[in-house]
């Protein structure tokens, strides 16, 4: 299904619309796939293939053949597009414009398994781009070492007493052994946009890295001749004749990968727009980088081994509540995670804000978990992770905002929440209505942030005390109705009007006038719906200015951001998206047509009653 932010008119291209013959499945030139390579010798989980982002269906050549397609003698039909398309709509260039800041963003590149830790370089600098010796770019035939040694010796040369970093590539013409007094090598592992960023020059044959140059706001100067050449964004050493159109960096964009690529979304097959498929590349990208020096996990029940292991597996994965192979495991390079609220792991693990169908408690695998390396989310005494992305996005970039507002826009026609059980509407009366929600007692999160206020009813008492003349409706958590956590409801009965057992949250929250909480995400999920939220407890969501805060809001809470900030930093920025049958990683969006297309799965007697089951075998089998 296609997610595109932008108007419709542009929303239809997709690809090409040059479909007539079969599609022939490429590695997109510039947006990265993941890396192959592996650090054990255990079967990768089966996301680790990849499925491509990208199919290339132009009949008349291929993006990196510079003068025609040799078995038709015509241009490519990249190159026919940027030299005869328009590229004038106002819609596709403002679309064009935010997916160059999106991707600069992203830190994405082809290559997706770089470093964050870059070598410093303490003076200005020119960069030379490697290329592999294999790159289909370069003419058959050519001598590409005599090229790039030709282009190598120009950098040094064209300003003097300048410093020269190369950036090497795997299977490159260039090595360690090229370092000297005046030239840094850099590995292929390095990240190549900050490199970009402080970069005096770009020096590029025809490597693909020159089109994030051109994006990053250089004119560098080329050798070869590549796709990106000779459209008036580069200085050519070998101009191409026949391109003598002069583009802006938005057209370049707008062309080679709005119009011209059909995307392809790697979990269902089907073709998608430019920011779905970026979307996905983020998210393998975040994937490939946090995952790369492999976990030692401890603390997980054992229901959520396989899951895990096929989340976060694509290197080492072990499992183990042993202080001492932690330990070993943490000197190999690994890192610690664990379950809650762990005081000492290097990364703390809970379930994410859009979870499933259906309830953690009865063993159902999550869609989303939040990983955070600072402090558990719902901790509110320490900083957070979550706590850092929210002030971060208090200035919310214009490409941010269309996506959080298309995120939105779904999120509510589809009615999802954390859970998405099974429910009932309930009919209520005129006249103002304040919902409560109700939480397990014993849950982490009002041990850590709760309050004065830490039990259902005392919050009842508190909302009936602030609005004596109101409806009061209770709600209580899924897992007490159940009969799964603890939570007495006989002792509210006389405090609420109602008690609304099995309800639609979303219609309650709609329907009433405000939301009282402790520390519950439905609090959150109010915010989103418009509905003021009062919080006695300080829930993440709470000391940012968008809710009525009777409880202990940190000081370091200072930022204002926005609901859409808000938003865009706990459902997009913090968690981690999977497939819950592959393990494969998924886009924010995606998990939502998951979520809208996933069945109900077991009944809510079925969940309660292997949750029941699972209970018992915890209490009495050690």
């Amino acid at each position: 299904m296609s997610h595109s932010w932008s108007t419709p008119s542009t929303a239809s291209n997709t690809g090409s619309g040059r479909c007539s013959i079969s599609a022939e499945l490429h590695d997109h030139p510039t947006l990265f796939t993941l890396a192959k390579t592996r650090t054990q010798s255990s079967p990768p989980p089966a996301w680790i293939g990849p499925a491509p982002l990208w199919a290339d269906m132009a009949p008349t050549g291929l993006w990196a053949d510079a003068l025609a397609c040799p078995l038709t003698g015509k241009r490519s039909d990249l190159e026919h597009l940027l030299a005869c398309a328009p590229l004038d709509d106002t819609a596709l260039l403002d679309r064009a414009r935010a997916g160059i800041a999106w991707w600069q963003s992203s830190q994405i590149c082809k290559y997706s398994a770089h470093s964050e830790h870059n070598p410093k370089i303490n003076v200005p600098y020119v960069l030379v781009l490697d290329q592999p010796k294999s790159d289909e770019s370069f003419e058959t035939g050519s001598d590409t070492d005599a090229l790039l040694r030709e282009m190598l010796v120009f950098a040094q040369t064209e300003l003097t007493r300048t410093h020269v970093v190369i950036l090497t590539v795997d299977g490159g013409h260039f090595s360690a052994t090229d370092a000297s007094e005046t030239i840094t090598v850099v590995p292929h592992t390095a990240n190549p946009w900050p490199l970009l960023e402080y970069a005096t020059r770009i020096y590029s044959h025809s490597a693909s890295l020159g089109f994030e140059a051109i994006l990053s706001g250089h004119h560098p100067r080329v050798f070869g001749q590549p796709w990106y050449a000779g459209w008036g964004l580069t200085d050519d050493e070998n101009p191409v004749p026949h391109r003598a159109r002069t583009l802006t960096r938005a057209q370049l964009f707008a062309a080679s990968m709005i119009l011209y690529p059909t995307w392809i979304n790697p979990r269902t097959g089907a073709p998608c727009d430019f920011e779905e498929a970026m979307a996905h590349a983020q998210a393998r990208h975040r994937a490939a980088r946090e995952d790369a020096h492999g976990y030692v996990a401890s603390g997980l029940a054992r229901w959520k081994h396989k899951h895990m292991r096929r989340t976060f597996g694509r290197a080492r994965f072990e499992i183990t509540n042993d202080p001492h192979k932690i330990a070993l495991a943490k000197n190999r390079g690994a890192r610690h995670m664990a379950w809650g609220a762990h005081e000492t792991a290097d990364i703390r693990v809970e379930d994410g804000f859009l979870r499933s169908k259906g309830l953690g408690a009865a063993l159902i695998a999550p869609v989303s978990l939040t990983l955070d390396e600072n402090r558990i989310y719902f901790d509110p005494t320490r900083p957070s992770q979550l706590e850092k992305l929210i002030t971060q996005r208090a200035d919310l970039p214009e490409f941010a905002r269309r996506r959080i507002r298309a995120f939105l826009t779904r999120l509510h026609t589809a009615r999802l929440t954390k859970y998405n059980t099974r429910t009932t509407h309930v009919e209520l009366p005129q006249g103002e209505k304040i919902l409560v929600v109700g939480q397990v007692e014993d849950d982490a999160s009002i041990k850590l942030g709760a309050g004065e206020i830490a039990t259902s009813r005392d919050l009842v008492r508190a909302a009936r005390t602030a609005h004596p003349t109101a409806y009061i409706v209770f709600k209580p958590h899924p897992d007490v109705e159940a009969g799964l956590r603890k939570g007495d409801l006989a002792e509210i009965r006389d405090l609420c009007n109602l008690i609304a057992h099995n309800a639609d949250p979303i219609s309650l929250i709609e329907a009433c006038d405000r939301v009282w909480t402790m520390t519950s995400l439905l609090g959150f999920e109010a915010l989103l719906r418009a509905t003021p939220v009062t919080c006695t407890g300080t829930p993440f969501y709470a000391g940012w200015g968008l809710t009525d805060d009777r409880g202990v809001v940190p000081a370091r809470r200072a930022a204002r951001p926005s609901l859409e900030g808000l938003a865009h930093a706990v459902l997009i920025d913090f968690p981690r998206y999977s497939d819950p049958a592959t393990g494969a990683p998924i886009s924010p969006e995606d998990a939502v047509d998951l979520l809208i297309t996933q069945g109900q799965g077991r009944s809510a007697f079925a969940q309660y009653a292997l949750a029941r089951l699972i209970q018992l075998r915890n209490r009495f089998v050690k």
